[in-house]
């Protein structure tokens, strides 16, 4: 079982981008950095969550690149000013990891764990037992059960999923809840 409060500076937080960061179009793609809207509380979030991770990385599966909707630079452009707006306020994420294949069968795309693995090639301190991803999919799920991480499940756009789900260690409403639950740990 997953105990927040065994957490420190040795831990890694991976996180997925849409629907956990940002509002997820629905069966659809953010295309452009206009499309991309922050949830409440998100980046005051990643401010506390800052203090807590020694590494903090973004793994997130794009296959609008691959459909030839947007490009690597528009990408790009999405990522560089989420970045500026997470920095300016407190928070921070080490590196962005992205998969633009179409193919499920691709290694680095969720929920097979080859961003993890790039993660770690990049940031060999990580260590999976003390690692979590955050994210608002079963994929997102699947991907830490397949690196050995621990899990931790975001209902904001599939909250029809339960904390009694095999794949789930833990259930929050949303990043500023999880992010609260420290808090409430130490």
């Amino acid at each position: 079982m997953l105990d927040l409060a065994q957490v420190d500076k040795s831990w890694t937080l991976f996180l997925d981008r849409d629907g956990v960061l940002n509002h997820e179009k629905k069966e659809d793609y953010i295309l452009h950095w206009d499309e991309f809207r922050f949830y409440d509380g998100v980046l005051e979030a990643l401010k506390q969550l800052n203090e807590l991770f020694g590494v903090i990385v973004l793994v997130t599966n794009q296959r609008g690149i691959g459909k030839g909707l947007m490009t690597l630079d528009d990408l790009a452009n999405i990522h560089s000013n989420m970045m500026e707006r997470i920095k300016a306020a407190g928070g921070r994420i080490d590196k962005v990891y992205f998969c633009a294949d179409l193919d499920h069968e691709s290694p680095c795309r969720k929920p097979n764990p080859g961003m993890a693995e790039l993660a770690k090639k990049d940031f060999p301190e990580i260590d999976f037992n003390k690692s979590m991803i955050v994210g608002n999919k079963l994929s997102d799920m699947k991907f830490g059960r397949n690196a050995g991480m621990h899990t931790v499940y975001v209902a904001t756009t599939n909250p029809e999923v339960t904390a009694e789900d095999e794949h789930v260690d833990l259930r929050f409403s949303n990043l500023k809840e999880f992010a609260e639950a420290f808090a409430r740990k130490s």
